[in-house]
């Protein structure tokens, strides 16, 4: 019996390194490999092609942020007669709609009712008229060459998709939900940057990314995370999902961890629901290299990795007390972890910044937020309506 609690505890510990830092490890392997096989270049910049494109955005109820977003976006480094400005405001009741109004450039789409992001979107592709658009969330900043940086990479008739890079703005009084999702976010980029140069990226972030509007099939109405499925609907179909780092959304950190933690509960939530949706991807044999980056980037996480946690800890306790001291040494780095969870914890909570504390929390509200959206997508309670995590302002 303790021979299969250790087999246990060994696969459950390869499968949580793997998940979160093994993968990182591999990936760079195999594109570190693929450069010496190739001598492509990406181009950098292309000033001839600058085909027409729409920059799509879903506003609701923002008018703390739209009218800065509109002089960022009318900013962008783009001809301005090769760029469209689109806002739809549906069920946004605290004027948003009427500050739009004050920008004749930006053709503006509104509706009393509200039916969520996705059904906003669909309404508004019917005017769209551009054979590429781009979508960012209304809280964002771009950089000036965002739209430049990512159209440069439809010239490949392969790409079907591009994924801009998401930036936490880390402010000095940021606590453990910014140091954390900074943190994070800086990790996901550098998995991202491997993933596009290995072969595709695996799901885009809504902040900012771009699509073939040839390629555009409506979501199911009922997605919790749209940019996501939208995404590796695209690379299923035979496209690839290039990422472009040089195209940057720039946010502020959720204003608190609960805000945060609810933020992730949707994600985790929305993730365990298109693993469902698109289980075929799931299948090596059909679908190659993009199914063994989506089983380790993505599925993982929202599925075995978060498991494999508590297992580790018990089968830990066993070992410690039936098999050698080794496994005491492993448990008290276990409980050194969840004490340091704790303390990031009663740090955040005082609002002490001690940074190095809020990581270890991060990566447990991470985790925490799977099991809670897995017993929503059970329950079937998580509404389509997106409750915006509030941001530093």
């Amino acid at each position: 019996m303790t021979i299969a609690i250790e087999i246990t505890f060994w696969v459950s510990l390869a499968i949580l390194f793997y998940s979160y830092l093994g993968y990182g490890v591999v990936l760079y392997l195999l594109v570190k490999f693929k450069r010496t096989k190739t001598d492509k270049a990406i181009t950098r910049s292309d000033d001839e092609f600058t085909p027409l494109v729409t920059v799509l955005i879903a506003a609701y109820n923002e008018k703390d942020y739209i009218e800065k977003k509109i002089e960022n976006t009318l900013a962008l480094d783009y001809p301005k007669d090769k760029i469209n400005y689109l806002i739809v405001t549906d069920g946004s009741d605290d004027g948003t709609e009427e500050i739009v109004k004050a920008f004749p450039q930006i053709q503006l789409l509104h509706q009393a009712e509200r039916k969520g992001k996705i059904a906003a979107v669909h309404r508004a592709m019917a005017f769209v008229k551009t054979p590429f658009i781009i979508f960012t969330d209304a809280n964002t900043m771009l950089n000036p060459e965002a739209v430049k940086s990512i159209i440069r990479h439809y010239k490949d008739d392969s790409v079907g998709a591009v994924a801009g890079e998401k930036r936490i703005l880390n402010k000095a009084k940021d606590a453990a939900s910014g140091a954390g999702e900074g943190f994070y976010w800086k990790y996901e980029s550098a998995l991202k940057k491997w993933d596009s140069e290995l072969y595709s990226v695996v799901g885009a972030a809504g902040e900012l990314f771009s699509i073939r509007s040839s390629v555009y099939e409506a979501v199911p109405k009922d997605t919790i995370i749209e940019d996501f499925y939208m995404t590796l609907r695209i690379a299923q179909k035979g496209y690839r999902v290039i990422y472009e780092p040089e195209a940057y959304a720039v946010e502020t950190a959720s204003a608190s961890v609960k805000e945060e933690l609810k933020r992730k509960i949707r994600i985790a939530n929305g993730g365990i629901q298109a693993i469902i949706r698109l289980k075929e991807l799931l299948n090596p044999f059909k679908y190659g290299i993009l199914s063994f980056q989506y089983i380790s980037h993505r599925v993982l996480r929202w599925t075995i990795a978060p498991a494999a946690l508590p297992v580790l800890f018990l089968l830990n306790i066993y070992l410690a007390f039936y098999s050698s001291s080794f496994y005491i040494v492993t448990l008290i780095l276990q409980i050194s972890f969840y004490l340091s969870v704790l303390l990031g914890q009663v740090l955040e909570s005082r609002k002490i910044k001690i940074k190095v504390f809020f990581i270890p929390f991060y990566f447990f509200i991470m985790n925490y937020a799977v099991y809670i959206g897995f017993i929503r997508y059970l329950k079937g309670t998580q509404s389509v309506l997106w409750e915006k995590a509030k941001r530093e302002l």
